[in-house]
């Protein structure tokens, strides 16, 4: 038996990183997975990686029809949601005195905003004894340079956990945040970083962290499985860091 039969998962930019991990570790464990992002081709392909026939929908989180969209299919689909992942995110990183407004509106939108609307069109297929897990990110309790936005939009993430917990426990749904520290997957390059400022940032980063190593999207998946099943069944309104220590020492 799987620590996820027959539930219905659905987790927001599925089709790469730390979200196709977490599909797939969710699907070996027995849930049904419904997985999104913007990109049809790399859709196909993660939801072809995950098998367990998972679900691929092209869904954009800074647009509501989209989001309503991705509702309406799980709805006719499954009837249902048990876990929600909101792990889709974005941002375009830039010193503070250089941000633009585009800049600082597109990383609110595909952090905080996308994040808290998704919830909110998928909460009425919730029953109780559901679970959601935000993603946040230790740099949300960190000062870093070029992240400015991105720090505070994943702070309202965070904060929005908490809300979410005292709101919906009446409803019988845990909600969880899960902050990952620095970890091997492309965002950075999708951001516009260069390759030579990654390597930078990773040789500084590196020499923080106790462990002395970036983090696997596997480990992250293996933290928000912990979330999602009822291994975590007296645990909400908290913040799973998985950083290696980074942030906390």
């Amino acid at each position: 038996m799987g620590k996820l039969d027959d539930k219905i998962a659905v987790i927001t930019g599925g089709n790469s990183g730390i979200g196709l991990a977490t599909a797939k570790l969710f699907a070996r464990e027995g849930a049904k997975v419904v997985i999104t992002g913007r990109d049809q081709a790399t859709l196909d392909a993660a939801a072809q990686s995950i098998g367990h026939g998972a679900d691929a929908i092209r869904s954009d989180i800074s647009r509501m029809s989209d989001i309503e969209a991705l509702r309406d299919f799980v709805n006719r689909k499954h009837g249902r949601v048990d876990i929600v992942f909101a792990n889709a995110g974005g941002a375009r990183p830039n010193m503070f005195e250089y941000m633009s407004e585009e800049e600082f509106d597109f990383t609110i939108v595909n952090t905080f905003k996308g994040t808290y609307f998704t919830v909110q069109k998928l909460l009425p297929l919730m029953t109780s004894g559901g679970s959601i897990i935000l993603n946040t990110s230790t740099l949300s309790t960190q000062g870093r340079p070029y992240v400015s936005v991105y720090s505070a939009g994943k702070a309202a993430i965070r904060s929005l956990a908490r809300s979410l917990t005292v709101e919906l426990t009446g409803k019988g749904i845990r909600v969880n945040a899960m902050a990952p520290g620095y970890i091997d997957t492309d965002q950075a390059r999708k951001a516009g970083v260069s390759e030579e400022m990654i390597e930078q940032t990773k040789t500084q980063v590196h020499a923080q962290i106790p462990m002395h190593r970036s983090g696997t999207v596997d480990e992250i998946a293996k933290a928000v499985l912990f979330l999602a099943s009822d291994d975590s069944a007296y645990v909400t309104g908290s913040e799973l860091c998985v950083d290696g220590g980074w942030a906390q020492v």
